[in-house]
């Protein structure tokens, strides 16, 4: 859990600045970072967690590691930007009419929007091809690709969330407050995938 936090928090910040970067919007950094941070300060406050490195149990010490965990990160990190940019969203949303002027600061609304569907885009193959690898993987280390384990299940529940988001996008045109409200139940669902699994479910993927 140490190491997998600190993981996070770099994809996080590495996928914020290639967002911002592209969009130009700074403002973006004040609802995503806090994430990165807390997924820092959870290393030192968070009760059972081992703040050190150390060895691999025999199960997890293979290729498969690499390329299993890096992928899955890389889509969670993904998601929190789109939860944070979601957030931003329908604070924006609030701010109309007389209080208009108000909100400049913020980024527009078809930004925001456009910005929530990008993070996804970019998280959504991710969680496949982390999806996928973890099945050859869990192969190699159990003899079954697939065993309905609570980790392999939140994982899927979360991979249908976003690919609701994205179906309705594409044929339904959802946007708006409705793509960011799916935005954050996804995320929600991405939290439970990480920590409740380990810390409330047993399972095979309980590492923590």
């Amino acid at each position: 859990m140490y190491e997998s936090l600190i993981f996070f928090s770099w994809t996080i910040v590495l996928i914020y600045l290639i967002l911002e970067w592209k969009y130009q919007q700074k403002i973006i950094g004040v609802f995503i970072t806090p994430l990165a941070f807390l997924a820092i300060a959870l290393t030192s406050i968070f009760p059972g967690i081992n703040a050190k490195i150390t060895p691999l149990m025999p199960a997890l010490q293979s290729n498969w590691l690499t390329i299993h965990v890096t992928t899955c990160f890389f889509g969670y990190a993904a998601f929190a930007v789109s939860f944070g940019v979601s957030i931003l969203y329908l604070i924006r949303g609030r701010k109309t009419g007389p209080k208009e002027e108000e909100s400049k600061w913020l980024p527009s609304s078809a930004i925001l929007d456009e910005i929530n569907y990008k993070s996804i885009v970019i998280g959504f193959p991710m969680l496949t091809l982390g999806i996928i690898t973890g099945a050859a993987w869990a192969n190699y280390a159990w003899g079954t690709y697939w065993s309905w384990d609570p980790k392999e299940t939140w994982s899927l529940i979360t991979w249908f969330v976003y690919a609701a988001f994205l179906h309705a996008r594409f044929t339904r045109d959802w946007r708006g407050k409705k793509a960011a409200i799916l935005s954050i139940v996804g995320f929600v669902a991405v939290l439970f995938t990480y920590f409740g699994v380990n810390y409330i479910i047993s399972g095979l993927h309980s590492y923590a």
